[in-house]
């Protein structure tokens, strides 16, 4: 076999498999060059990623932005010297006195690691030698299209016991086309960065005093209301109930579902902190309780709290309680990483025979919700972990459910093998923004477990007893994480029916003062949500200050205006719309505020 066609069977695709190799060269190509500008740099891994590659070095000092342009000159002068990416088989011996010559003891400390029986290779690129399994390009001069982009810290292997060193990353692209494509992303994706847009828009606000946790302000507070009421509406239409449940629990609820086995470090839970009359301190101090991580332990009881028969089956509970999840603190990102956040969550209690049926509605209700926001997404199939509750059987007729249900909706889907929940598989769906990015959303997950575990029962046709099967969903997943989605999708400038302001009347004199006031309030008696800048300002200001609030239609009412009983409007996605009547805006506006996946 050819070096550069080694690891090819590992990638769902060709074109995965060149990009992989591709940035894994270019990887080792950004090693030499910083060990050219920092001699005695000392290397740990520089693996390929989705978008480009990263190497973590310790080097004699930080590595400023200055520095990458040298590192790229030198990357260059590697690129056009196009050595062959050479591949050799060695011993463990060897490989340890190789790397421990160079100075290189995190390679050393690499090989320590390695399995007994594990072949160790080499890759020698015209002098630069690194430990590597592959696969690389056939030559340097491949990886000519690349960009350096920025230094964080980072430490050893990701454990923060470890030294910390520093990650340089880059991206590289087939064609120079390509690179600037992926460029012109990058800077647009930071123009439309949530956390920015959400200050500038007056949405949300974080406080260290409560991290991961949003503060939402008044207008961010509306579009979240209006998110959260079109989902519940959407629901009820769709057969759900809604419920609300407590938001502490003692820790035998998760005892019995199983969380404090297999997700209790992602939990908050404390003892119970008071003494009630009569108790020694040993039993005021014995219990413990946990802040919901998730719903469906509370659903469970819900359903057990009565006896059910089959006929009262699917039966659909729909829930926004608050949960909390302990995030590790670094890891916190805006509203895409919170420790506080509400889902859409629901869990569809079933029969065997009803799973394929429902499973069905929910894909075709994902792809409803999401051609509305002009989302694209992917389907991802995950099967049983390593570590998971119940048979092998009832995993694989779980596993077979769904899958069947992906074709039948005729969706293209890929198998993530071991990535399910402990407690069954499930079908993950990454939603694609308009910049072509994709987020991890909805998930549809099918439980024979947790159900088995409460003992939940109902009463069969047959008079029996049968347990129900459990599908756990959620279609925006958070709300939190996805108006930071829907943020950066729509760039802040959100369709009419999702905006916290539909229209700003504003005036160009005193003279239109009355007139102003009227249409302001003729609208909000239409429902509309308007404000009305009545300031002294010049009304190029306020339209300046219209276009960065990214108000979607704005009414100026001069003297013209004032004679005729209508308004001038401006759209901000159509520009000037000329004079309405107050009636024909409102009407515009009414079709506008239609919720589109409400009917």
């Amino acid at each position: 076999m050819e070096d550069h066609e080694r690891g090819r069977e590992a990638f769902a695709s060709e074109e995965e498999y060149r990009l992989h190799a591709l940035r894994h060269s270019t990887a080792h190509i950004m090693a030499e060059a910083i060990g050219v500008v920092f001699p005695g740099a000392r290397f740990a891994i520089g693996p390929a990623t989705k978008d480009g590659f990263f190497y973590d070095v310790d080097v004699s000092r930080s590595i400023t932005p200055e520095d990458l342009t040298r590192i790229e000159e030198e990357m260059k002068r590697v690129v056009k010297r196009n050595s062959p990416f050479e591949r050799k088989v060695i011993t463990r011996d060897e490989a340890v006195a190789l790397f421990g010559a160079q100075g290189q003891d995190f390679k050393v400390e690499r090989i320590s690691l390695l399995d007994e029986a594990a072949e160790i290779s080499i890759y020698d690129q015209g002098g630069f030698v690194d430990l590597c399994r592959g696969p690389h390009t056939p030559r340097t001069g491949n990886c000519k299209h690349f960009k350096l982009l920025k230094i964080s810290g980072a430490y050893l292997y990701g454990d923060s016991a470890n030294k910390q060193l520093q990650r340089v990353y880059g991206t590289v692209w087939p064609t120079k086309e390509a690179l600037d494509q992926f460029l012109f992303r990058l800077e647009e994706a930071k123009k439309r960065d949530h956390r920015r847009l959400g200050t500038q828009l007056g949405l949300f606000m974080f406080h260290d005093y409560a991290p991961g946790a949003a503060f939402w302000l008044p207008k961010g507070e509306d579009l979240y209301h209006t998110l959260s009421e079109a989902m519940r509406t959407l629901l009820k239409d769709e057969g759900y109930v809604p419920v609300r449940t407590p938001m502490v629990f003692d820790k035998a609820l998760w005892e019995t579902s199983g969380h404090w086995a297999h997700y209790q470090e992602n939990m908050y839970h404390f003892a119970e902190g008071h003494h009630h009359e009569g108790d020694s301190d040993e039993e005021a101090d014995s219990r413990i309780l946990g802040l919901k991580p998730m719903n469906c332990p509370s659903h469970m009881l819900i359903f057990g709290s009565q006896r059910r028969s089959y006929r009262e089956l699917p039966l659909r509970i729909h829930d926004q309680g608050v949960l909390h999840r302990n995030e590790v603190r670094g890891a916190l990102g805006g509203l895409t990483r919170v420790r506080q956040f509400c889902q859409d969550d629901a869990h569809i209690f079933c029969t065997h025979e009803q799973i394929q049926s429902e499973v069905a509605d929910l894909l075709n209700l994902v792809r409803r919700v999401y051609e509305c926001f002009g989302l694209g997404f992917q389907a991802k199939l995950s099967t049983r972990p390593q570590e998971h509750l119940g048979s092998v059987e009832l995993w694989d007729q779980a596993e077979s459910s769904l899958e069947a249900a992906l074709k039948q909706a005729g969706l293209q889907y890929k198998i993530n093998v071991g990535d399910g929940a402990f407690y069954g598989p499930k079908i993950d769906f990454d939603v694609l923004d308009a910049l072509g990015r994709d987020w991890q959303c909805a998930t549809i997950q099918l439980d024979f477990q947790i159900p088995q575990r409460f003992e939940l029962r109902y009463i069969g046709a047959d008079n029996a007893e049968h347990a129900p099967v459990v599908i756990h969903r959620a279609i925006f997943g958070s709300f939190e994480r996805f108006i930071g989605i829907l943020i950066e999708h729509y760039a802040g400038a959100f369709p009419l029916w999702l905006s916290p302001e539909h229209v700003r009347v504003m005036t160009v004199s005193e003279k239109s003062l009355s007139h102003g006031a009227a249409v302001t309030a003729a609208l909000k008696a239409a429902g509309v949500k308007v404000t009305f800048n009545n300031n002294d300002d010049k009304i190029g200001k306020k339209i300046r200050e219209g276009i960065g609030d990214k108000v979607p239609y704005m009414a100026i009412i001069g003297e013209q205006e004032l004679e005729s009983g209508g308004v001038a409007v401006r759209s901000r996605d159509h520009g000037e719309l000329g004079a309405l009547s107050v009636e024909d805006f409102i009407a515009r506006l009414r079709a506008e505020a239609r919720v589109p996946f409400s009917a």
